[in-house]
Order: structure tokens, then C-alpha cells, then sequence
């Protein structure tokens, strides 16, 4: 029968299995225990059969944790395992606690009635096997499935191999001549099984109070912090369910950050967090960043609504306070007094957003989405351009093109410029460039695109 078909998975499977084992544990040791007298042996028997209870409840938390995500479940059942795991640990809690009463009511009686014999002993031996048995498959399948209800199981399986140790070691004392040794030998298997409820309730409390895993955290802070000074961590929550780790982020980036380059962050911070915490569910929040003056002010006037474009942005330090000037590009069928109405929302969002600013000035332009373009048929003009331009800097253009753009003559210069050139050289040597190509008789204005004559290394394919 495949999976699909059984609708278990391996995980729930191994559950099945420890289901089983319990009950054969049961049999045994209740058996072996009524017929020896043996309070050990019951207070096994007794734990085994919580151990069939907790198996029960893994089991059907399993069958739910599988579920997928639903409407009301977002984050899916996986926590259906830790309450699984919780209710057994007050479960073996409330056993052990009835062995304790058992067992010290017994010390004061060394006419204790305890019987041993091959088959018992018989008994015991299969008891260890099943134990180590079960001890290890649940571990496995634990590691194997990121299960906490099977390492829950796996806990208690082992407190349950070392508690037939124990009345092994008690029942041997026992025939030496020492009864109390089994009154002894039930409060060892009392004390492991609270050591292990306790250790099981409080592991698993965490995690359904969703107390951060601070292996994972850590991880995930570095991980952030190595994607460089433009990524900035604000705030990380982590929390984990079922072998698997949640994580709230919120980044902020530099504040004339376009929202490409906001995606991109956010899915930067997703690769890294992916990196050291697999199989993580991250959701990222990206923010504006603190930035100098000018870029806040650039920031908040591209939040103010029906703003296309800023530009030619300036902010200067005068005698009564700092100024800020910004060009606005609305649509061009905007009317002037709905664009005036932006002015004063841009205006009154940069003072909110850079308080240090008390000037606001706005100059309003209208965007063409697309503009009217043809080819000018002007080569004597291209070659004035370009001979214009070659004076200038010094550099012969690699292209020149003259358009016709809505009847206004502009020309598109490539200039090609040694690779090593920096990026404020570059734009001073096209400074230079459009200065002189527009001394051409008609050029109206010039586009000039510097690139990198010699690329190197970065630059081959």
C-alpha cells in the first residue's frame, strides 16, 4: 500500500509503531509484576501504559500537524504536536506521583513479599529489548522528520529502558536479601520519569508561548548583517513549530531606494535567512532608511500620491533655516490646481518627514508618457555635434544621433571612456560634452551616455 493510499506518513507510521511496542510493554510487565509482587515492575507497567496514552496522543497529533494550511490555520497545525507532547508530560507527572506514594508506603516493610523466577527474568530481558528498540527507532524518525512528538517519545522510551534497569538492579538485590530494594528501585523509576516530564513540559511550553530559538536568531542577525550597510536590521522575531522556523523582519534601505531595489533587498534577506535556517517561512518588511537630508526629502515627496517623478532635488543652509527645492513631474492632462494640491501634500510631507527643513519650494512640470520622436535627417549637424564635442573633452564620440522630439532637435552621444575612469570624472567629462554639443546651430538639447571603452574582466562574457 503506497502512502497516498494508507494516508499515513512516515512519521505517523513510526507512531503506529511505538503504539504497538507499548502494549506488548503493558502485558509483560503487568504480568511479570502482578506475579512477582513486584511494585517496580507495576510502576513499569504503569508507566508503560501512560507511554501507550502519549503514543496515542504523538499519533493523532501527527495525523493533524500533517494537515495543510487552511483559512483558519494560516501557519498550519504543527503546534497540535507540542500540545501533544505537553498533556503527556503532565500525564507522567501524575503517574509518577502515584508511584511515590506506593513506594514510600513500602519502605518500612521488609516483610515485602517480592518473587522471582526464569520466566520473569525471561520477561525482563524481552522488556529491555522492546525499550532499546523503540528508543532507537523514535530518535531516528525524530532526526529524520524533525518531529518533537517522536523525540518526545524517544525521551521516554529511554527513561523507560533505564527504568527496567533499575528494577532488574532492585529485583537482584531483592534475592541477595535486601526487600527494600524494590520500594527503592520504584522511586528511580519515579524520579526519571519527572526528570523527563519536565524536561518534556518546559521544552515544549517554549515553543507554544513561541519563545524565540536563540540558535536560529542568532544565526538569522548575522546573516542580515552580512548583506552590507544598505540592508539595515530594525527588527527580527523567530519562532518555531514543528521541526520548522517562522520569521518576522523588517529592514529599512536607503530612502531614494526604488521599489525594484526594495524587492530586491527583501529577497536578499530571504536567500540569507534561507541560508542558515533551512526551510524557513520568512516574511520581510521593507522601510525607508534615515539617509541624509536630501535623500529624506526625495523619499517624501515620492510618497505623496499622483507625484510621477522628483528631481533636481537641492537642499542649502541659509541664514533662516535649511531650504529645500524639488522639480515635480505630474501627468500632463493634470489640472493646475490638482497639481497644486500635490505641491502643498509634498510640501507639507518633507517638512513631517526632515523637521530640520523650513522652506519648501516646488517647481511643477508635466511627464509625456511617451513623446512624439523621428529621425532627423540632419548628418552635416550630427557631424557638427560630434566634432563639438570631440574639442571638448578631448574624446571622439563613438555614436551621434539626431532626433526630431516633438520638434525640438536633440542628440545622443555615446562617448567611450577609459574603464578606470570614476563615475564623478565620467559625469564631468559629460558635463563638458553636452555644454558643447548644444553650441550646434538648432540642437536644442543633448543626451550624452559615457561608457566603458576598455571593461576588462567584469565586462567580458
Amino acid at each position: 500500500m503506497t502512502e497516498a493510499r494508507a494516508g499515513l506518513t512516515p512519521a505517523a507510521r513510526t507512531a503506529l509503531v511505538s503504539i504497538a511496542a507499548a502494549v506488548v510493554l503493558i502485558a509483560v510487565k503487568l504480568a511479570a509484576g502482578l506475579a512477582s509482587g513486584s511494585l517496580a515492575l507495576v510502576s513499569e507497567a504503569v508507566h508503560s501504559g501512560s507511554d501507550l496514552v502519549a503514543a496515542l496522543l504523538a499519533f493523532l497529533a501527527l495525523r493533524v500537524a500533517g494537515r495543510p494550511p487552511d483559512r483558519s490555520h494560516p501557519y498550519g497545525h504543527g503546534k497540535a504536536e507540542h500540545l501533544s507532547a505537553l498533556v503527556e508530560g503532565l500525564l507522567l507527572v501524575a503517574v509518577s506521583g502515584v508511584i511515590v506514594w506506593e513506594a514510600v508506603s513500602r519502605l518500612g516493610d521488609d516483610a515485602a513479599d517480592v518473587r522471582t523466577g526464569f520466566w520473569i527474568w525471561a520477561s525482563l530481558a524481552v522488556v529491555v529489548v522492546i525499550d532499546a528498540t523503540r528508543a532507537g527507532a523514535s530518535w531516528r524518525g525524530a532526526r529524520r522528520h524533525s518531529s518533537p512528538a517522536l523525540a518526545a517519545g524517544a525521551l521516554h522510551f529511554a527513561g523507560d529502558l533505564a527504568g527496567t534497569l533499575a528494577v532488574i538492579v532492585g529485583l537482584i538485590l531483592v534475592e541477595a536479601g535486601y526487600p527494600v530494594a524494590d520500594a527503592l528501585a520504584a522511586l528511580v523509576v519515579a524520579v526519571l520519569v519527572l526528570v523527563a516530564s519536565g524536561r518534556l513540559m518546559l521544552r515544549n511550553a517554549d515553543i507554544l508561548l513561541d519563545r524565540a530559538p536563540a540558535a536560529a536568531t542568532r544565526a538569522a542577525r548575522t546573516a542580515i548583517a552580512g548583506l552590507g550597510p544598505d540592508v539595515a536590521l530594525r527588527r527580527l522575531r523567530v519562532r518555531q513549530a514543528a521541526g520548522r522556523h517562522f520569521a518576522d523582519v523588517v529592514v529599512a534601505v536607503p530612502p531614494g531606494s526604488a521599489l525594484g531595489q526594495a524587492h530586491a533587498a527583501a529577497d536578499a534577506v530571504e536567500e540569507a535567512l534561507e541560508q542558515v535556517v533551512p526551510g524557513v517561512d520568512a516574511v520581510v518588511h521593507v522601510e525607508p532608511g534615515e539617509g541624509s537630508v536630501r535623500e529624506r526629502v526625495l523619499a517624501a515627496a515620492q510618497g505623496v500620491g499622483g507625484v510621477r517623478e522628483v528631481h533636481n532635488v537641492r537642499v542649502v543652509a541659509m541664514e533662516g533655516g535649511v531650504e529645500a527645492s524639488l522639480h515635480l513631474k505630474l501627468p500632463a492632462a493634470t489640472s493646475l490646481a490638482a497639481a497644486d494640491e500635490a505641491a502643498a501634500q509634498v510640501r507639507a510631507a518633507v517638512r513631517r518627514a526632515v523637521p530640520d527643513v523650513g522652506t519648501v519650494r516646488t517647481h511643477l512640470e508635466p511627464l509625456d508618457e511617451v513623446g512624439a520622436g523621428r529621425a532627423a535627417e540632419a548628418a552635416p549637424l550630427g557631424a557638427a555635434v560630434a566634432g563639438a564635442v570631440r574639442r571638448a573633452t578631448g574624446v571622439p564620440p563613438r555614436e551621434v544621433r539626431v532626433q526630431d522630439v516633438d520638434g525640438t532637435l536633440v542628440a545622443y552621444v555615446t562617448l567611450p571612456l577609459p574603464g578606470s575612469t570614476t563615475l564623478h570624472e565620467a559625469h564631468e567629462v559629460a558635463a563638458r560634452a553636452r555644454r558643447a554639443g548644444r553650441g550646434a546651430e538648432g540642437v536644442a538639447d543633448v543626451f550624452v551616455e559615457t561608457v566603458a571603452a576598455d571593461p576588462g574582466p567584469a565586462g567580458q562574457k
